[in-house]
């Protein structure tokens, strides 16, 4: 005897995986395949030789080391964030857990610039530094602090969670059999945020190497030396060069999903070990 076929709350699989690549397409696919083909038609020469240029190279050089460095910040700091948001009870925890989401809600531009004008040379953290000759506004330095800033909540927030469902009776077990603190996160905590703190370094470095508005006003944009590559393609635009704008863009495009994928491929790798 058959049975009769349940009605689904929620739209089936067709339904479903239906608007699920619609959008997609129109958000995401779409949207690469017309950079590609409109870099496509600038010509093999044309192309490599816009992309080659010595101030684009230098751009990307920026644009990537600075990202990837912010990253690496925080990513370190984030863990720290999370492990005291989640481990502690403090007066103002609530707020402070509140502002780390400032930087999704603060305009770029804002925060650009008061991150120039606390950090210039006249500015209330610029003054101090510079006492020891460390300049930060319209160095690298600044704008590493800027994808910083701005990277920071990526890291915390994908980090909670997984602290928060982890049980302490691990880390006292593992404290009780002698092992010291380091060895204790080491051991018995790394490996379970392993995984969440890969996802939030990639969306972290994926928001940084795309990041205009915080950036450009601390950068100084000194070409070959603090010139970010999304100013080029600005500047590109400006001058009504399309072609070279994606050009610039496509090569961003190639290399950013290189390198995520790459951290999506660890993150996968992390994910086997710790389920062993």
């Amino acid at each position: 005897m058959k049975h009769p076929k349940r009605k689904q709350v929620v739209p089936g699989f067709g339904i479903s995986m239906g608007v699920t690549l619609t959008l997609l397409s129109l958000i995401v696919l779409i949207p690469m395949a017309s950079l590609v083909m409109n870099a496509s038609t600038m010509g093999i020469h044309t192309f490599v030789s816009t992309v080659t240029d010595k101030r684009i190279l230098s751009g990307y050089l920026v644009s990537f080391t600075c990202a990837l460095t912010a990253a690496i910040i925080n990513g370190v700091f984030g863990v720290i964030l999370a492990w005291v948001l989640v481990r502690y009870d403090f007066p103002f925890k609530r707020f402070l857990d509140g502002l780390i989401e400032l930087p999704f809600a603060l305009p770029t531009a804002v925060a650009g610039i008061a991150l120039t004008t606390l950090y210039s040379d006249k500015g209330m953290f610029g003054k101090i530094l510079s006492i020891w000759g460390i300049k930060v506004s319209y160095t690298k330095l600044g704008i590493i602090v800027a994808m910083v800033f701005i990277g920071i909540p990526f890291v915390v927030r994908t980090i909670q969670p997984v602290l928060e469902d982890l049980d302490p009776q691990y880390e006292e077990a593992a404290g009780v059999l002698g092992a010291s603190k380091a060895r204790i996160f080491i051991k018995v905590v790394l490996p379970e945020i392993l995984p969440s703190l890969l996802t939030g370094f990639g969306l972290a470095f994926a928001r940084a190497i795309g990041e205009y508005g915080s950036v450009v006003f601390i950068a100084g944009n000194i070409p070959f030396k603090t010139e970010i590559a999304p100013l080029l393609i600005m500047s590109k635009l400006e001058q009504f060069n399309y072609d070279g704008a994606n050009a610039i863009a496509l090569v961003m495009l190639i290399v950013s999903f290189v390198i995520l994928f790459a951290i999506n491929s660890v993150q996968v790798y992390a994910n086997r070990f710790t389920r062993e």
